[in-house]
């Protein structure tokens, strides 16, 4: 009687390794979800040729006017004396 008292009745561990498997593979579930959200996220980039010509108004442009742009690189590489400024080389004293 006692042998078959024994079989009957199911140890803790073989609960702790049930649970532990239902674990891993509800852990591997949520990874397997997290790569695949983050490899579809980048499918979409990039401008369709039907995009293009929105993107191509002079609104869109990021200078609107170049003698604009011109005098704002002027002055923030004459004040940038000690880096050169915007792709100069020199400082803002003037001596190249």
């Amino acid at each position: 009687m006692k042998a078959n008292q024994s079989t009957i009745t199911k140890s803790p561990q073989l609960y702790q390794s049930k649970a532990m498997s239902i674990a891993v593979s509800k852990a591997k579930l949520i990874l397997l979800a997290a790569v695949l959200v983050n490899l579809s996220a980048c499918s979409g980039l990039g401008v369709e040729p039907w995009e293009r010509d929105l993107l191509a108004t002079k609104a869109m442009a990021l200078t609107s006017s170049p003698v604009d742009a011109a005098l704002d690189d002027h002055i923030y590489f004459s004040k940038e004396a000690s880096s050169g400024g915007k792709s100069f080389g020199g400082g803002g004293c003037g001596c190249n």
